[in-house]
């Protein structure tokens, strides 16, 4: 529907750079699917209609990744942020790729648990990119 999905130019812009020194390349269209299911419906379009597909978390990544250089569909997936599950005997955790790190911390909180700054980086990351770093920590 309307207010998960956007064609105006400022939002186009801000979802076509990180915090890199790459040069904006603005989507084509950004969504803002909530759930799954939408995310399999748009790729599969995208798919059919063979629309590049761009993934953005929070935008504060280094390397460029989700300028859309060929134009196309930016998926934001900051609406899909629920922790679905988490084991304090085996430290894990499963989170929607919108969950960032500072929000994982504030569930955590009163556990022993914590994520740790990493590779990751800030506060904001998405849980697209802390499931690079494997899982929590107890201090």
């Amino acid at each position: 529907g309307g207010s998960n999905i956007s064609t105006a130019m400022a939002v186009r812009e801000q979802h076509g750079h990180d915090e890199s020194m790459h040069t904006c390349a603005p989507p084509d269209a950004v969504v803002w699917p909530q759930a799954v299911g939408q995310v399999q419906e748009l790729a599969a379009l995208c798919y059919r209609y063979r629309v590049p597909m761009v993934p953005f978390g929070t935008g504060t990544g280094l390397e460029g990744g989700v300028n859309a250089v060929q134009g196309g569909v930016c998926f934001d997936l900051s609406r899909m942020d629920a922790i679905t599950e988490l084991s304090l005997e085996d430290f894990s955790v499963a989170v929607e790729p919108g969950v960032t790190r500072k929000a994982l911390n504030s569930h955590l909180r009163g556990t022993g648990l914590w994520f740790p700054v990493g590779t990751v980086g800030t506060g904001a990351a998405s849980g697209g990119a802390m499931g690079a770093e494997l899982g929590c920590w107890g201090h």
